[in-house]
């Protein structure tokens, strides 16, 4: 029976495999059209039969018949061991590929794919899918991202018949109306279609700038679990942002209140699948409601019932998403096995889960979280059980040895996806989720009560929420020093490649460590690398270079740049459009105190990561331009700085600012510009740094009006400087003389990867470069930063930071 288990086992495993690659691939295939027959089977065929009588012809006589019975007896012999292998991969394929071959034709449908390349403006009946969830776009250009299930094209222009064509669309939209949808809402909008990236199942992109027209209300069951959602996040408002944002996530996956900086900590420190519902907190729920009924001494059916209850309810209120609608699954197969009284296999129960999934929405085969969580949970199902033994055989104590090789199972099975997708390995990771684990299930059960009381008792869900936020305070802590550990994570190669080459690694030395020998030769390879490169990475990481003056950090497509004050001080213009990606810059330099922290203008891509300035530091004043907008940039700032308690005061030409060696002069605007092609960019302070006996000019925005002004009426210190941080991201708004009157010989480029915008502008960069500077971009060469030699200026550059 125990033979006939694991071979039932792994049949399902590999039926798994097999649907999932099929799906996998028919996804990210393109369909496109078939010419001549040239990869039809006509051309294999021959070339098998060609291949066949070569082989007759070569094999003749007595002694060729025997060689080929006896291949051919190995050959059944071969399948008759391992045909269920051959069998459950060939059903797998076949269940995967079908099912995804069903939902392909809807999606490139002739009808759907000739509206999206001809960007047709349509009315479309949607039916919401899930959650409409925020975009963090360009600045300026908000959006919801709205995934829908069901769509119907009215195009008033080409074809005035209504043409229904079912398919998935994904709608970006502006309008503050869509942001309060629920899943199951069928609506009517207007917008323009857009083909996708594919790599889904989405047919077509609709963007939207107008309201929805609802039709009808959604179920019940969403109403309710909307109103539920509601009073959560109204019990958690009064809370500390980083408890308060990530107690709704851990408990309904609802992280649109969640800060920056937190996601980015839990994802350096391993812990992101905290972030969004996931297998543990379906687990968590039904634990809880097991645990009850059976303290009641209900019988299995009554149990497996209430247990059933809860499961559905809560997957209602926290969205099917792919992790938890995986775990319900597979929670179901074992409240059936629960109710009948047979044992349950966890390992067959997974396969089945992921098999049934996978066939029912192919697009679950290509998702991230969706691997990761069926990759833990495996670990946890085959790795974990070992190692507890192993452990428990060596003395350590039950509860210890649990405690210990469920995050390091977890992790271990993970790694391969998480390495592929951040191109880091985690070194932090295990120790992490082990400090982690005691603060999971306090938070997640006292957040569901929350909800739960919230709508009757308001008083009593902000209590539940601020008990929850105790446990949340915990993993917020966590994931902060886990992230700000020197040397916690290690470049790995990304991609697939990566992940595979991991997953290789990490199948190689569980097999290996098996042996004696090769046990002690990975602890002996893993001490040496720990005590001879791990001080080396912590001491001489190269990182800042030394006697740096200034830095402009890789913050995206936005502008961080960093003037050096004094050990660990340094004055900080502009916070980029991210908190996390200033608040790693300031890290890497060691930055914990900020004399000033300046804002050339109120632009998203300048104030958006002010809370990455204020984290964990001291900043003592801001300074802020005369013009005040953008509004919304205005109030950012002014909100963190007062939440911290730091005064906040408005310059303008002909301020000075001095601290250490470091001396600060506002040359522009030299008045207000009004009616220019953007009046925040042309009233953007402009600054000249006298630092390490450098001239350093940080032009802000300011674009060909705000130039030409202050050519116009110059500065008394001039603007000649030896360092020039390049306008606008190097836009094609640059007055050439200018350009001529700075005359750079190092001229920095603070650029996003990929932007749209067309920055930098290839002819400002090859004029700057015919004046003889040295051209550098973040977008390129990471975090640049100015050092003073013997002849000037120099520029060590950190590389892209994955």
């Amino acid at each position: 029976m125990a033979g006939l288990h694991l071979t039932a086992t792994t049949a399902l495993v590999l039926a798994v495999v097999g649907a999932g690659s099929a799906a996998l691939l028919a996804v990210h295939v393109r369909s496109g059209p078939v010419s001549g027959g040239s990869v039809s089977g006509g051309p294999v065929s021959g070339g098998a039969v060609s291949g066949g009588a070569v082989s007759g012809r070569a094999v003749s006589g007595a002694a060729g018949r025997d060689r080929v019975d006896g291949c051919r007896a190995a050959w059944h012999r071969l399948l008759g061991r391992y045909g269920w292998v051959v069998v459950s991969v060939l059903l797998g394929l076949v269940c995967g590929a079908g099912s995804t071959a069903a939902r392909l034709v809807v999606r490139d449908a002739p009808p759907v794919r000739a509206l999206a390349e001809q960007r047709a403006t349509v009315t479309a009946e949607l039916v919401v899918r899930d959650d409409p969830r925020p975009v963090r776009g360009a600045a300026g250009r908000p959006a919801t991202m709205l995934v829908a299930t069901e769509s119907a094209w009215l195009d008033p222009v080409d074809d005035p018949a209504r043409t229904v064509v079912p398919a998935r669309v994904l709608v970006l939209a502006s309008h503050p109306g869509w942001r309060a949808l629920l899943p199951g809402q069928r609506l009517t909008a207007t917008g323009r279609l857009a083909v996708p990236r594919g790599g889904d199942l989405t047919a077509v992109v609709l963007t939207s700038t107008g309201p929805p027209t609802l039709v009808g209300r959604p179920s019940w069951a969403q109403r309710v679990a909307g109103i539920l959602r509601a009073g959560l996040q109204r019990a958690c408002a009064p809370l500390p942002d980083e408890p308060g944002g990530l107690l709704p996530g851990l408990v309904v996956g609802d992280t649109s209140e969640l800060p920056a900086m937190v996601e980015e900590d839990f994802r350096a420190t391993g812990m992101t699948h905290l972030n969004a519902v996931s297998g543990s907190n379906v687990a968590i729920v039904v634990g809880l409601v097991l645990l009850l009924a059976r303290w009641a001494r209900a019988g299995p059916w009554v149990a497996a019932g209430l247990c059933a209850v809860a499961l559905v309810g809560f997957v209602i209120l926290a969205r099917p998403s792919p992790s938890v609608v995986r775990a319900a699954t597979m929670g179901a197969i074992g409240l059936a096995a629960l109710a009948t009284g047979r044992p349950r296999a966890a390992v067959p129960a997974l396969g089945a889960a992921v098999t049934v999934l996978v066939v029912v929405d192919p697009e679950l085969a290509g998702d991230a979280g969706f691997a990761l969580s069926v990759l833990a949970t495996g670990g946890l199902l085959l790795v974990a059980p070992r190692w507890r033994d192993a452990l428990r055989r060596r003395g350590v104590p039950a509860g210890v040895a649990e405690a210990l090789v469920v995050p390091a199972a977890a992790q271990l099975a993970c790694a391969p996806v998480v390495a592929g997708l951040s191109g880091t390995v985690s070194l932090v990771a295990v120790p992490a989720n082990l400090l982690a684990v005691p603060a999971i299930a306090p938070a997640t059960i006292l957040g569901v009560a929350a909800a739960v009381v919230s709508p009757v008792w308001p008083g009593g869900a902000e209590f539940a929420a601020w008990l929850g936020s105790w446990p949340a305070w915990w993993l917020v802590t966590v994931a902060r020093h886990g992230a700000q550990t020197p040397a916690g994570t290690l470049p790995w190669i990304g991609g697939v490649t990566g992940a595979l080459l991991l997953a290789a690694v990490t199948v190689a030395l569980l097999l290996g460590v098996r042996h004696p020998v090769v046990r002690r030769l990975v602890a002996v390879v893993t001490v040496a690398v720990v005590v001879g490169a791990l001080p080396v990475r912590l001491v001489a990481d190269g990182w800042p270079p030394a006697g740096w003056v200034a830095v402009v950090c890789a913050v995206g497509q936005g502008d961080t740049v960093v003037l050096a004050t004094g050990p660990g001080q340094a004055v900080v213009v502009d916070a980029g459009p991210d908190p996390a990606a200033v608040d790693r810059c300031l890290r890497r330099l060691g930055v914990d105190e900020v004399p000033l922290l300046l804002f050339s203008h109120f632009h998203a891509d300048h104030t958006g990561g002010v809370d990455g300035v204020f984290r964990g530091r001291r900043v003592t004043a801001v300074a802020t331009p005369a013009w005040p907008e953008p509004v919304t940039g205005r109030v950012a700032v002014e909100s963190a700085a007062h939440a911290a308690g730091t005064p906040v005061g408005a310059v303008a030409a002909g301020w000075t600012y001095r601290a250490g060696g470091l001396t600060m002069t506002v040359l522009g605007p030299p008045q207000p510009l009004r009616g220019t092609r953007s009046d925040p960019n042309n009233n953007s302070l402009v600054l000249l740094a006298h630092l390490g006996g450098l001239r350093i000019l940080l032009a802000g925005d300011a674009e060909t009006e705000e130039q030409r002004a202050l050519l116009e009426s110059p500065p008394g210190a001039g603007l000649r400087a030896e360092v020039l941080k390049v306008a606008h991201h190097g836009s094609a708004y640059q007055d050439p003389a200018f350009l001529d009157a700075v005359a750079p010989t190092v001229a920095l480029v603070s650029v996003g990867v990929g932007n749209d915008y067309g920055h930098p502008s290839p002819s400002v960069l090859a004029r700057l470069s015919r004046q003889g500077a040295r051209v550098l971009r973040t977008d390129i060469e990471g975090d640049l930063a100015v050092v003073v030699l013997s002849g000037g200026p120099a520029v060590a550059t950190r590389g892209n930071d994955p």
